[in-house]
């Protein structure tokens, strides 16, 4: 098949499964969505047992999509800004230190808890998981996913300044999450992304050899010293260039879309700072979701507020929200289909069930110990600390990059890279699955959910 007839398959079943969880469902979209794709996989399976035909060309036409560049590449800069647009910067402002934190030491924090975890329960089974990779899985699966879970909480009456941690620290860990893979996919040597082939070579040397052999200690340390000062310089230029640059596109958007009067020309101005400006950051080793985020929220604050007319407002949220409502919709159904490609055999199983419950203890710890520390000066909500665990849900970006590293790592870790794999889905299923559907009932039972009026 070519481009042109996979997007007019994948669109057609969104709209297809839309109108199916719309009519018999009733299912969040997301949540929906991802259920009639899982469906549809395991009867594909289940026809492939009968005749293999059926299943080779299920898979086949799924290798043809590049899950990861689809949505790293593609649809991820489109999803932030459009979920960006509609933020309240001053409702951000307010709880700044708190996303700041949890964005930030939340994910490092994870990171290393799930990685330790996962290579201990890993290797008790009786799977042989390096290190590096384990920690690889905790970078991957510790940025939250929005999409999922807001129009739960305003259904529900979340209070706001508990809507606004769990939405300003979705936005943001991604991009956090995000070069915090690319720096341990660095460390490890699977990428030449951000260096050299022999400086890569070096740095997989330093860090395999720090970690899992008996290399000289001195040599190793000093190995790792050099490479950890590679990351730190990466890390910064990632994270602070990439917000330098949002801040940049969206005071130049700002300062276009003030100067005409013209809904067709400003939201082509807004698509085009979106597609252009992503790209420009991903050739210029720039954090792209950072900056749509950041050109989301200044567009969708000072510039809806001084640069748009009543009609382009109208326009433009008409056009961002069916981009979002779209893209949202074909990406979980490509998460339903992507089973086909997921080894779900042996022990791989087992450590996929068993990586739930690590990944939700290190949530819980990664998101606690912050909070009760700044509850020393501040107030919270009632029971964040469960809220923000059961809410964190995990979605594409952790399946996209559970792919790719499968990719850069199957030729060194070909079992080990896909296990990751098998983990990483097998969490965002429960995530979505589970907690999606029952946050709900958990908020109304610790009493923290008000439905709001009809209008």
């Amino acid at each position: 098949m070519n481009l042109f007839e996979i997007i007019a398959l994948l669109v057609t079943l969104a709209a297809l499964f839309s109108y199916i969880n719309h009519k018999v469902l009733g299912l969040p979209t997301s949540i929906g969505m991802m259920v009639l794709g899982l469906g549809l996989s395991l009867v594909l399976i289940g026809a492939g047992h009968l005749n293999h035909q059926v299943h080779r060309e299920a898979h086949r036409l799924l290798e043809q999509i590049d899950f990861s560049q689809t949505l790293m590449e593609g649809m991820l800069g489109l999803l932030l800004f459009a979920g960006s647009l509609h933020v309240n910067l001053n409702d951000l402002k307010r709880q700044t230190a708190v996303i700041s934190i949890l964005a930030t030491v939340g994910v490092l924090t994870s990171t290393f808890i799930v990685g330790g975890l996962t290579w201990a329960v890993t290797r008790a089974i009786h799977l042989e998981v390096p290190l590096i990779l384990c920690l690889l899985f905790g970078s991957l699966i510790s940025p939250t996913d929005p999409i999922a879970v807001l129009g739960v909480l305003k259904k529900l009456g979340v209070p706001k300044s508990l809507e606004i941690k769990i939405t300003g620290e979705s936005l943001f860990n991604d991009g956090v999450g995000v070069v915090v893979f690319l720096a341990l996919m660095s460390l490890a040597g699977f990428t030449g992304e951000h260096h050299g082939e022999d400086h890569d070579n070096a740095n997989r040397v330093a860090i395999i050899g720090a970690i899992e052999s008996d290399a000289d200690p001195a040599g190793a340390q000093e190995a790792t010293a050099v490479t950890a000062v590679d990351v730190a310089v990466m890390f910064a230029q990632e994270v602070l260039g990439g917000a330098a640059w949002g801040l940049l596109l969206g005071l130049t958007g700002y300062m276009m879309l003030k100067s005409v009067d013209n809904y067709h020309v400003e939201i082509l101005i807004s698509l085009a700072l979106v597609l252009g400006g992503y790209a420009l950051a991903h050739a210029w080793h720039l954090s792209g979701p950072i900056a749509m985020v950041i050109a989301g929220l200044l567009l969708g604050n000072h510039g809806r507020a001084f640069a748009m007319s009543p009609t382009t407002r109208k326009h433009l949220d008409l056009f961002w929200e069916l981009v979002d409502e779209a893209l949202n919709a074909v990406l979980f159904v490509l998460i339903g289909l992507e089973i086909l490609t997921v080894d779900i055999s042996g022990r791989f199983v087992l450590a996929a069930l068993l990586a739930i419950p690590v990944v939700l203890a290190a949530r819980f710890i990664a998101v606690g110990l912050p909070v009760r520390l700044m509850q020393t000066w501040r107030q919270f909500t009632p029971r964040a600390v469960r809220v923000l665990t059961w809410g964190g849900l995990r979605g594409g970006i952790s399946v996209a990059l559970s792919l790719s590293l499968r990719d850069a790592a199957r030729g060194d870790y070909p079992q080990a890279s896909e296990l990751i794999v098998t983990m990483t889905y097998a969490v965002v299923v429960f995530s979505i699955g589970v907690q999606g559907l029952t946050l709900g009932p958990a908020l109304r039972r610790w009493g923290l959910a008000q439905p709001q009026p009809a209008t």
